[in-house]
């Protein structure tokens, strides 16, 4: 089939409204191809066009199309949605293609989406690369972990690299475990966080063990992540160390071990929560109120 679009236009016709029809002329013919298995994908100027004038459509539902048509063609298309993510001067586009990556998933792409996470003046193009270096996996992992380890990182972009580790969950769960014993606290509350997904995921005992030991941690953020993250576990064994975090000198962690034990429901927890009930701070003596509430009636 030919790659030539024919449509009729009118010298008149408004430019936009020439554009939208050329793009559906484009799509349309596209997906013929596909359907009838004569797509080129070493066709690059009929790639970059489903890029550059796709994905820059003012409807969003043919955006939609161009990025799904895109997304089944995969990692022939890679080149072009990174060159359109790095330098196109419409932020649309590059969130569109920024979005498109995350249905490739090509880890080729990673510089390109770090890239875009930390020098992208958009925030929906740096969440969205987030989310397509999280879709990426494991070869997006040591990446993540650097924008965590620098002080030179805002606390969004650590907070988008946290949350893509944690979307990975057991994908990533071999770096996680070394990354518990960085020496930078945000790397290891990051981690904490992301293994309390991968002992979610599989009831992983050595994730369930590391939040335990997490509860000791230097640094308090990093105790109270994993108290917290206890809480979404059933994982009994935690109960005693939960019970010392009651004493820990940081309110953050009392509050996140208070709460971790009335969801777990151990009942061995009930004296060290009455004693709870005296706690320095109003807060989390009306948490311990509820969690021995909670206990009592299981």
């Amino acid at each position: 089939m030919s790659n030539t679009l024919k449509f009729e236009t009118q010298s008149g016709d408004d430019p936009i409204l020439l554009a939208q029809a050329q793009n559906d002329a484009l799509i349309k013919m596209v997906s013929e191809q596909i359907t009838l298995d004569t797509f080129d994908p070493n066709d690059q100027q009929l790639l970059k066009r489903m890029v550059v004038e796709g994905l820059g459509d003012s409807r969003g539902l043919v955006r939609l199309r161009f990025a799904e048509t895109l997304g089944e063609i995969g990692e022939p298309a890679t080149p072009f949605l990174l060159e359109a993510l790095a330098n196109h001067p419409n932020p649309v586009v590059r969130r569109a293609a920024a979005k498109t990556l995350n249905l490739i998933a090509d880890p080729t792409a990673v510089p390109g989406l770090l890239h875009a996470l930390l020098n992208d003046e958009d925030t929906v193009v740096k969440g969205s690369a987030a989310g397509a270096l999280a879709r990426t996996g494991e070869a997006a992992v040591p990446a993540l972990l650097d924008i965590l380890a620098s002080p030179e990182n805002p606390e969004d972009t650590k907070g988008q690299a946290a949350w893509a580790l944690a979307f990975m969950g057991s994908e990533a769960a071999e770096h996680l475990y070394k990354a518990v014993n960085s020496n930078s606290v945000d790397v290891r509350c990051a981690a904490v966080g992301a293994i309390a997904h991968v002992a979610q995921e599989q009831s992983d005992e050595r994730a369930c063990k590391v939040l335990v030991s997490s509860l000791t941690d230097p640094a308090s953020v990093v105790r109270t992540e994993a108290a917290a993250a206890l809480a979404q576990i059933n994982y009994p064994p935690a109960v005693p160390h939960l019970i010392l975090a009651l004493r820990d000198t940081n309110a953050e962690v009392r509050t996140a071990a208070v709460t971790s034990l009335g969801k777990i429901g151990d009942r061995s927890a009930l004296e060290p929560l009455q004693t709870a009930l005296n706690d320095e701070l109003e807060s989390i003596r009306r948490l311990a109120k509820l969690a021995i509430s909670q206990i009592e009636n299981q």
